[in-house]
């Protein structure tokens, strides 16, 4: 009887031993080595990822990233849930399927779409094919080399991954908000509570634990995004983050120590949002 469980258990436990425990621990190994993986430096790795300006600025630029993309994907992602909630069922469907459009491609079909905005030609190389340019230079302005403008070129990056995480921010919230207890909302309004009451003080409430869940899941994808970077920059003008430039030191600079150094610090920094998480998920299992 004691053992029947474990046969059940036991196939998951050792695939998940397998393709997830046993990768973690060898790469926390691996980040204490040198760059081929047979000396043992200590904390050397972890001194230069935190020292040298280029692991810096991939940490600024990431933290940027992790409070902007999130912050602004949430807001834009409630605040279309909420109109289209308003709209009739056949133009909200039309509203909510344009906006989820994006989520339907990977990341690098994105960024790969982006790069024809951000286009910069220069002069002696053709014609200008970019979107911004072609509406830049028809009001007068010289073409613009977007993605070389430090430190706004960080800026024009998160629009292409808040472009593709609207539509999923869009889709959960506007679950929850029709959710929500008509009784409720009928029950303010009697009462004499504006809109923007009832939805201060009534829907976001209601909606807090799925605005945490979105928050996290969003923040998770910010922090192991390499792909926009990679494909529209390649980490050039101080545009790197801490995924890319793990990639960049593992298979272009083939240094396995600082690589694993870099994947370390960011399962670390992923920490915290798993913990918020489990807490959360605690607290309302506790108030059924």
């Amino acid at each position: 009887v004691r053992i029947r469980p474990l046969l059940f258990v036991g196939p998951a436990l050792a695939l998940l031993t397998f393709y997830l425990v046993y990768p973690a621990l060898n790469t926390i190994f691996i980040s204490f080595r040198d760059r081929d993986g047979e000396e043992w430096v200590g904390l050397d790795n972890y001194e230069t990822i935190l020292t040298e300006s280029r692991y810096q600025i991939a940490i600024r630029n990431s933290l940027a990233w992790v409070i902007l993309v999130p912050l602004v994907a949430l807001i834009v992602g409630l605040a279309v849930a909420v109109l289209a909630d308003k709209l009739n069922k056949r133009t909200e469907s039309t509203m909510k399927s344009l906006i989820f459009l994006p989520m339907a491609i990977s990341m690098v079909a994105a960024s790969v779409v982006w790069t024809f905005v951000y286009s910069f030609r220069a002069e002696g190389f053709g014609k200008q094919i970019g979107l911004l340019n072609a509406i830049w230079t028809n009001l007068g302005g010289d073409p613009v080399n977007w993605l070389a403008q430090k430190p706004y070129n960080n800026l024009y990056l998160m629009v292409i991954l808040i472009w593709l995480q609207t539509g999923y921010s869009m889709v959960i919230l506007s679950s929850a908000i029709k959710g929500v207890p008509e009784e409720l909302i009928e029950a303010a309004r009697i009462d004499g509570a504006t809109e923007w009451q009832i939805f201060r003080r009534i829907v976001i409430p209601s909606i807090m634990s799925t605005i945490i869940v979105v928050w996290t899941t969003v923040v998770i994808t910010v922090w192991k995004t390499f792909d926009i970077v990679w494909v529209n920059t390649g980490g050039l003008n101080d545009t790197q983050v801490i995924a890319q430039q793990m990639v960049t030191e593992f298979f272009t600079n083939l240094n396995d120590g600082v690589g694993a150094s870099l994947a370390v610090l960011l399962f670390i920094a992923v920490i915290p949002v798993l913990v918020i998480n489990i807490r959360r998920f605690q607290a309302e299992e506790a108030m059924r």
